[in-house]
């Protein structure tokens, strides 16, 4: 089955050797999306509601900021695709922290997923690659 690869220039950049996305057939996968804003400074590391000390510790800490950023990168990626958010059909949640985090996380997505419910999993995870507290995993059609 044909398949083809999507990077976008408004997404933040992946964190290794993969594409935002990928099409195969009428299905569109995204590779997992964090909060990161695209074309910050700091190497494109800028995380909305997140500033570290230079020992790593939090100084500022904002997850409701990153729901709304990693929300605005699927879609993002999702229209840089040729898709939309209507037509997500799953949702994989990866949180860092599902005590401190789920409820929230709950709260902001039934805002955003009024209409389109798409199948969802969460997920309480150690750590992500970058110190963020949030990633999305998802499938849409095109």
């Amino acid at each position: 089955m044909d398949s083809s690869k999507i990077n976008s220039e408004k997404a933040p950049k992946p964190v290794g050797l993969y594409p935002h996305a990928r099409k195969v057939g009428n299905l569109l996968f995204l590779s997992g999306v964090g909060p990161r804003k695209a074309n910050s400074d700091a190497n494109d590391s800028f995380v909305p509601g997140l500033e570290l000390d230079h020992n790593g510790n939090f100084k500022i800490f904002d997850f409701e900021a990153q729901c709304h950023s990693v929300f605005q990168n699927v879609k993002t990626i999702l229209e840089e695709s040729g898709s939309s958010w209507e037509k997500l059909v799953d949702i994989t949640v990866f949180l860092v922290n599902m005590k401190r985090d789920f409820k929230k996380f709950n709260e902001i997505y039934a805002t955003y997923f009024k209409e389109n419910q798409p199948c969802r999993t969460t997920v309480a995870i150690d750590s992500l690659p970058t110190p963020i507290a949030i990633e999305l995993k998802c499938i849409a059609t095109i």
